[in-house]
């Protein structure tokens, strides 16, 4: 079967109009609704916070979350992917850091393989060290109930920073796992 060059240049016409359109409807808006650059600062007693991950929790039940990585004391809002920003809005806001589990499970799993290094890491040997591995700031600060952090984002590019310190850390969340389980025939 052959076309006609009327038949080629609609077809093309067609399918760059649908291309437009697709690439123009990645805008701000989505599914997650028109969001707001946010970037700033985290320390911990005056020191920029190493590695960490950071959330915004939207005080609007209905609203949409936002979480960035902290790397060398600074980080970057992202909703959906590729530091998109965050809606604007009242959050309420979590940051949690630990060290880092995968160097301890390398070095237990060597020791329990007595030295062979098979060139991967069994999950449970990752999984353990990462329950031991301490926090490097105050623990509340990484729990939605405990956390005395709070943003407001905006609708403009925003720079919040988060200044920790041990004097005004929130209390340590409490343990909520249930002693003795179900009861019952």
């Amino acid at each position: 079967m052959r076309f006609g060059k009327a038949h080629v240049f609609r077809s093309f016409a067609l399918l760059s109009a649908c291309g437009v359109l697709a690439l123009t409807s990645c805008g701000g808006e989505d599914a997650f609704g028109k969001r707001y650059y946010v970037s700033g600062t985290v320390t911990y007693n005056g020191t920029p916070l190493e590695k960490g991950k950071i959330s915004f929790i939207p005080e609007d039940p209905k609203g949409v979350g936002a979480s960035g990585i902290i790397e060398n004391g600074s980080y970057t809002l992202s909703t959906g992917g590729g530091n998109d920003g965050a809606r604007a809005g009242k959050y309420k806001v979590t940051i949690f850091a630990r060290e880092d589990a995968t160097a301890k499970a390398k070095a237990d799993f060597a020791k329990a393989a007595k030295g062979v290094d098979p060139g991967y890491l069994p999950g449970q040997f990752l999984a353990r060290a990462e329950a031991q591995a301490k926090s490097l700031i105050p623990t509340g600060y990484g729990d939605v109930r405990t956390t005395n952090l709070t943003a407001e984002v905006k609708e403009q590019s925003n720079t919040i920073n988060f200044p920790l310190s041990d004097a005004e850390a929130p209390p340590e969340p409490k343990d909520v796992t249930k002693k003795g389980g179900r009861r019952g025939p």
